[in-house]
């Protein structure tokens, strides 16, 4: 028998707690003597037999007649079992509904037939889609106050139809059905609708498709915590997908360490030789590696990205507005690190589906963000693992937003730091860098040019290539074609190759400047963590030179006609377009190309390369 994890929402007085009470009366669920009860509190309170007070467990819910907080209760049918998650409708308590919705399968969407949509209910139905399910079953209810009529359940189940479809919800991921929750009308049986031939409330529950089962997903373990025992380090987690075996070899993200499982061990009982998704274990590993909290483990050839940079569809649930440059805790499993939102993308308007720019994101408001972490996260693209895929933002002690990650445009950021060869050594030259720059009157050095494709990099770099060699420079041009013509002719435009590409560039670039030449790079070179990675390497000779031109400025000069091309769909991953570009934070030399003529950038160039790399031997002062 299969189960479901069911949640059930909707706007505040749309009748979700009568309907989740009388949902557990006609299948039985309700223990002996409940219904007296709640019909004796209806009386005591002098208003008709409440099937929410089933459910609505706190005092101030019934005196207030809201429901608060999310209630999780089991039933089931001949078909399976099904754990229900009631939550809350009212707009302040639109954070209990997001975390009890957050692991649902499917959901039911109630909707007052008189009252129709609602902002609540489109805010509702657009924060599940954010979560992942796809899975609804429209509940029209209250079908008694409009008099059972089909027309007015046909209008209103065109206007959820009509925005359902609007955010990307698949018409045949939908189920709509009329009820009259408080009479029990088509929740089990038919009655006064006899226009109506779909299925009853539990009919439709029963045919909703089994979820994926996360065993089928790739193996996700997060570290809890390590534990020394007796002579063992025993590793704890939890198992969120996937599964293991004694023997299996595990890769430790992100620290991109591998150990073999040795055991799996259980308290006062047989140690197992497997473990799956859902259960609590303890591992011992064939040789110490550094392993602590946080830390995700995976089969090597099914690990998640490790990045310090995402975008984010975030539902923001603080009353202090979300602005750019904002820092909180993000917590993702059991890992947490410190975040800045660095750049508000879109702003969402729930209702219209309309987007656009925007400098903060207000209470209960949907944007999408990009996010920078302090270190490196394990995680998944939401769509492939939506367990995985998810994040809170913390400030203080209290969860401010929520979200779910996309790594589409990003590289990964695993990479082995150790030379796969052995036997290396260091070739110890005996010409220094200060004997090769006075003989060419200047020091070596690399002049990263990075910006937009357009900005103006290519242009700048061949003309100041040409000026250097006339006033007697050593200096050499690398250009993105150039290059990719022969030492990187077998890398393509993914993010990977994308950093690939750029690691070589770098690596080259450091042999010119240590030869004692001035090798201008111009490329696009979009990842802020490719260009510190080779700043890290080869500080000293390393210059950040942004030539920054707006958007606008750039597709203006579209000679190629690129970016017309990557509007239209045609040109995937164009940085700018459908690919990010992450600007410099603080680079030696900024160049506003989108505002200068040629002619005033070239001189700010050579004048910083005069004042910078310019050979000047220190003084000798003589002795008297």
């Amino acid at each position: 028998m299969s189960n479901l994890k069911l949640v059930i929402v909707g706007h505040v007085d749309h009748g979700k707690s009568t309907l989740v009470g009388r949902l557990l009366h006609e299948t039985g669920a309700l223990p002996e003597g409940k219904v007296a009860a709640v019909k004796a509190s209806s009386e005591k309170r002098g208003m008709p037999f409440e099937w929410a007070f089933v459910i609505d467990a706190m005092q101030a819910e019934r005196d207030q007649g809201i429901t608060i907080d999310t209630t999780q209760i089991r039933f089931k049918t001949a078909a399976r079992d099904y754990l229900l998650i009631d939550a809350p409708g009212h707009k302040q308590f639109l954070k209990n509904m997001v975390s009890g919705a957050a692991g649902a399968d499917a959901v039911i969407l109630v909707v007052d037939a008189h009252d129709g949509v609602q902002d609540q209910t489109r805010r509702h139905a657009y924060l599940l889609r954010l979560l992942g399910i796809r899975r609804i079953i429209v509940a029209i209810n209250k079908m008694d106050l409009v008099g059972y009529r089909e027309e007015r359940y046909q209008e209103v189940r065109r206007d959820v139809a009509a925005y359902l479809r609007s955010i990307g919800v698949n018409a045949v991921d939908i189920n709509f059905l009329p009820l009259a929750a408080r009479d029990g009308e088509n929740m089990r049986s038919r009655g006064t609708m006899p226009w109506y031939e779909g299925p009853t409330l539990l009919e439709a529950l029963d045919a909703v498709p089994a979820p994926l089962a996360a065993t089928d997903l790739p193996l996700r373990l997060t570290v809890q915590d390590v534990y020394k025992f007796d002579q063992r380090r025993i590793i704890a987690g939890r198992i969120e997908s996937g599964n293991l075996r004694v023997g299996d070899t595990l890769l430790f993200s992100p620290i991109n360490a591998t150990a073999r499982v040795a055991s799996i061990e259980a308290w006062n009982a047989p140690a197992p030789a497997k473990a799956g998704v859902g259960q609590s274990v303890g591992l011992t590993l064939d040789e110490d590696i550094f392993v602590e909290r946080g830390h995700v483990a995976s089969h090597a050839h099914s690990a998640p990205v490790v990045s310090n940079v995402f975008r984010a569809n975030l539902f923001w649930l603080s009353r202090t507005p979300l602005v750019p440059g904002a820092q909180y805790r993000l917590r993702r499993g059991a890992a947490e690190t410190l975040a800045v939102v660095e750049r508000i993308d879109r702003v969402v308007d729930t209702n219209t589906l309309a987007s656009g720019p925007g400098e903060k994101v207000e209470w209960n408001g949907v944007a999408e963000v990009t996010i920078r972490t302090r270190g490196l996260l394990a995680l998944d693209h939401h769509a492939d693992n939506a367990l995985t895929g998810r994040f809170v933002l913390v400030d203080g002690h209290l969860i401010v937003g929520g979200g779910t990650a996309s790594t589409e445009g990003y590289p990964d950021q695993r990479r082995g730091t150790a030379p796969k060869a052995a036997n290396l050594f260091s070739v110890r030259h005996r010409i220094s860098r200060d004997d090769r720059a006075r003989l060419s009157g200047h020091r070596g050095g690399i002049l990263w040019f990075t910006g937009l494709s357009g900005s103006g990099k290519s242009t700048l770099a061949v003309e100041l290539e040409r000026l250097l060699h006339a006033k007697g420079y050593q200096v050499f041009l690398l250009d993105g074609d150039n290059v990719r013509q022969g030492l990187c002719a077998d890398l393509g435009f993914s993010p990977q190759d994308r950093t690939e590409n750029i690691r070589r560039v770098g690596e080259v670039s450091a042999l010119f400047a240590e030869a004692g030449m001035i090798v201008v790079s111009a490329f696009i070179s979009p990842y802020r963590v490719d260009r510190d990675r080779i700043r890290s390497a080869h500080g000293d000779v390393f210059h950040e030179v942004y030539i920054n031109a707006p958007l606008h400025v750039c597709e203006s000069r579209d000679v190629k006609g690129l970016y017309k091309k990557a509007r239209a769909g045609q040109v995937k991953e164009f940085t700018g377009i459908s690919a990010p570009y992450e600007a410099p934070v603080a680079p030696e030399l900024e160049i506003p190309s989108g505002e200068w003529t040629p002619e005033r950038c070239i001189a700010t160039l050579s004048e910083y390369v005069e004042r910078r790399l310019a050979y000047r031997p220190a003084k000798i002062h003589a002795v008297k």
